[in-house]
């Protein structure tokens, strides 16, 4: 593999499309095509468990590793990219989406995909994750979540709860925290799904939907931090806990959820309710359906919030989708429409559109 990470100049290069790593005549593109180094992450840490899912999402995706940018800030999850086999960049503190944003502005062909961790991308980085939702640059965003500063050895961050205890906040939390999904479709976003690490089918399944998804997509990977905050996502971090606790969300499927299915979701006034079917007359045509793709978002921001200890399972799966103009394709048919106005196209006919002088001795 023909890899050029993290070097600035590599990156550049690439963005402008005058460069790219090769796969190699007649290798097939797989899993093992995307890997590279060994993970240097704790044991159990929920971002080996991502990064093997990306690995078989963008296989199965099946663009090559030199069509892909990896872009991250600082933190654990920030290494990503140097265990991808394509173009990568690790970045300084909360500015991901700034550089993702240079790189997919200058060469819209490039996949760019945004790795940030909750302190990364909604502290520091927090100005930048609304403007790029709210620009809706076509951007494959990732916020993986274990409400936890681990680099730094364990303070409190934008998405730990109220009253969490921590080495910056020894008795306890003292305001709320940020709900990701609140924030990205406070900031106009068009796209958001929820998948646990430990759930690779699901993963999967949401970072494929992410990538086909035209414009600022954010999906959230809720994951425990074995170290600094072990279990903060204990009721849907294995199998068993997901089938009580968890709530898959398809668009066009009814909204039901429960061991055996049991469960699902009614209109109720402005809210949600939680019904048992066949009982208290509430039957399956009661059950509201997915609609991932309606403008309006205020069930899909219901969906979203769900699961913080109301009674409510955790929504899981795509919760948004929705088609809007891209930040990227705006620029790219702007510049081609000025361009096509202009008498010149270069410095040197620039030059010889305006008057010129001779200056002699």
């Amino acid at each position: 593999m023909n890899n050029i990470n993290y070097n600035p100049a590599s990156l550049q290069r690439v963005a402008s499309g005058n460069e790219s790593p090769s796969l190699g005549e007649g290798l097939e593109v797989g899993p093992a095509s995307y890997k590279k180094g060994q993970p240097r992450w704790c044991p159990g840490c929920g971002d080996h468990f991502f990064l093997a899912s990306l690995h078989k999402a963008l296989a199965e995706i099946g663009v090559a590793p030199k069509d892909i940018a990896v872009i991250s800030g600082i933190g654990c999850s920030s290494r990503l990219p140097h265990y991808m086999a394509t173009y990568g960049m690790n970045t300084i503190h909360g500015r991901a989406a700034a550089i993702a944003t240079g790189a997919k502005v200058t060469n819209p062909k490039l996949d760019v995909w945004q790795v940030s961790g909750d302190g990364d991308g909604l502290a520091i980085g927090g100005n930048h994750f609304i403007h790029a939702n709210r620009r809706n640059i076509d951007l494959n965003m990732i916020l993986l979540n274990n409400r936890i500063y681990g680099l730094t050895k364990g303070q409190y961050s934008p998405t730990s709860p109220r009253g969490f205890v921590s080495k910056s906040s020894p008795y306890g939390t003292v305001e709320d925290p940020f709900r990701p999904a609140e924030l990205c479709f406070g900031a106009r976003g068009h796209f958001f799904a929820r998948a646990v690490a430990t759930d690779a089918p699901g993963t999967i399944e949401v970072l494929k939907a992410a990538h086909a998804h035209k414009g600022a997509s954010v999906t959230e990977i809720l994951q425990n931090c074995v170290i600094f905050n072990d279990g903060t996502h204990a009721s849907v971090y294995d199998k068993e806990g997901r089938k009580k606790n968890a709530i898959y969300v398809r668009h066009g499927e009814k909204l039901v959820f429960g061991e055996n299915n049991e469960f699902g979701l009614v209109q109720q006034g402005f809210g949600l309710k939680v019904v048992e079917i066949g009982k208290d007359g509430y039957t399956m045509d009661d059950i509201l359906v997915h609609d991932a793709h309606c403008e309006d978002n205020t069930l899909q921001l219901k969906l979203a919030l769900m699961g913080n200890g109301d009674g409510f399972p955790i929504a899981l799966g795509v919760i948004r989708d929705v088609e809007a103009p891209t930040y990227d394709e705006a620029v790219e048919a702007q510049i081609a429409e000025v361009s096509a106005q202009k008498k010149y196209h270069n410095f040197a006919e620039l030059l010889e559109t305006n008057d010129i002088w001779e200056v002699r001795e």
